[in-house]
């Protein structure tokens, strides 16, 4: 007999509208700031870039976090203030720490915006433990070959972050955190991992956890120790995330997340008066919001 009552809340995320293009935004909510250390998730496209347009987010500051890119189609080329260039293709990481601060900006080469591309994927921040809050920053980038891929009864899992089906990502991270990407196809099952916190996000598709429904663009947060399967109700991809609680309570405002309200402002100021750093080679930038 199937588990049921395993989902404590399901997120229907906000659009935002980010000039290009928009994006699906679960996290943070008014119900739920975060699970487990991640604080933002937004889910951007599919999106159709006709030549002559792309990706132009110009140079923005980040403190306290660690921000994650993976992409299931098309490109974006990541520049930042440690001097780091590197495009991000389907099915590899980019992760960047922010730690006590740094800039960056993710728009497209010359080559994608002439001939206009299509663009999948999702971004997320992770909150850094408190005692890693004003660490250096720094940038990592893994393959798509440098991902494990494993097939359970005939079910692909890609484990992006973290362990679990008998893999272990390389990705380094400061907290025990877990991101897999599954894809299913109808009636394919696959067993819920083991997290303190779990969530369970349709990116596309429509999936049972248990015998509770989930449809495609909904992040299902899981109770603390759900066990059971998610199972396929169409051709669905999905991203199981969770890991360690956070150390405490988080602030986020605009681009920062600190543990400290004065530490945000500090930030704030630090950005107004062009303290950070800047991305070699770009002038363009956003400029610190009103509110």
């Amino acid at each position: 007999m199937a588990k049921q009552g395993v989902i404590e809340l399901l997120i229907d995320p906000a659009t935002r509208d980010l000039g290009e293009f928009t994006v699906r935004r679960a996290l943070p909510d008014k119900r739920r700031q975060r699970v487990g250390p991640f604080i933002f998730f937004d889910h951007m496209g599919p999106a159709e870039f006709a030549p002559g347009t792309g990706v132009n987010v110009r140079s923005h500051p980040h403190i306290g976090l660690a921000t994650v890119t993976y992409l299931f189609e098309g490109e974006i080329l990541h520049r930042d203030s440690l001097g780091f260039v590197q495009a991000i293709r389907p099915g590899a990481v980019n992760w960047m720490t922010a730690g006590r601060g740094i800039v960056h900006s993710e728009k497209v080469t010359e080559e994608i915006m002439a001939r206009g591309q299509r663009l999948h994927g999702l971004q997320i921040w992770v909150a850094l433990p408190t005692e890693h809050e004003e660490i250096a920053p720094g940038f990592q980038h893994y393959d798509a070959s440098d991902i494990p891929s494993v097939t359970v009864d005939g079910v692909e899992i890609r484990v992006v972050i973290g362990s679990a089906f008998g893999a272990t990502s390389p990705v380094k991270t400061q907290s025990a955190m877990l991101y897999v990407e599954v894809n299913l196809e109808p009636g394919q099952e696959v067993a819920i991992p083991e997290a303190e916190e779990l969530g369970v996000y349709v990116v596309e598709g429509g999936v049972a956890v248990n015998d509770e429904l989930v449809d495609s663009g909904v992040l299902a947060v899981l109770a603390s120790g759900a066990t059971g399967t998610v199972t396929a109700e169409l051709k669905s991809k999905i991203m199981f995330c969770g890991g360690d609680a956070l150390d405490g309570e988080r602030i986020v405002w605009w681009n920062f997340v600190s543990s400290s309200r004065e530490r945000l402002q500090q930030a704030k100021v630090d950005w107004r008066e062009r303290n950070f750093d800047d991305v070699p080679g770009e002038t363009d930038f956003i400029p610190l919001p009103d509110r």
